[in-house]
């Protein structure tokens, strides 16, 4: 039998684990992927839009990304846009597409994508705990029979458990992406 507030929470943790894994995306591993550039924010008509929404964005190869804005009238913008959001990238343009090369990257640099990972796969897991926290207060104030209340708990802490080894496995995978060169 499943409980509205273990739902509640499993709904809460899953939302946290994938918030997780899409910070880790984020974080590039001398592969080029689009998803390293899509949320950066471009002066596109006279208010910010996300490079994804006004350019199309490819890799033609492991080392290099290639945009293609919808307009070219953006081009600068865009060129701005990756300068200022301070990725490392160095943008060039050429004809109707930008094509950013990525840089080869040193065992100092991938060392701080690990730490990066390391304290976002933290930030995750103390969110996890924090829904469980908040389950658990709100099964106690529910005034559940005592034996419920025990499976209960017991039910949030698996899922709690769950969320969490998740998130470390995810970590360990991004990890040894980042130290192999």
């Amino acid at each position: 039998m499943s409980h509205p507030i273990l739902n509640d929470a499993q709904a809460k943790m899953k939302k946290a684990v994938d918030h997780t894994l899409h910070e880790f995306s984020s974080i590039h591993t001398g592969k080029a992927t689009p998803a390293m550039v899509e949320g950066v924010m471009v002066d596109a008509y006279g208010s910010m839009t996300p490079l994804k929404q006004c350019a199309a964005i490819s890799t033609p190869d492991a080392r290099l990304l290639q945009i293609q804005p919808w307009d070219t009238s953006l081009t600068k913008a865009i060129l701005k846009g990756i300068q200022e959001a301070n990725l490392g990238f160095n943008p060039i343009p050429d004809g109707k597409v930008i094509r950013i090369p990525l840089p080869e990257m040193s065992r100092e640099r991938r060392q701080d994508f690990v730490k990066t990972a390391h304290r976002l796969a933290e930030e995750g897991r103390v969110h996890v705990r924090n829904v469980r926290r908040d389950a658990i207060e709100t099964s106690k104030k529910a005034k559940l029979p005592e034996d419920e209340s025990k499976r209960l708990e017991k039910d949030i802490q698996a899922a709690t458990d769950a969320a969490i080894k998740n998130i470390g496995e995810h970590l360990a995978h991004k990890e040894k992406d980042l130290l192999t060169v």
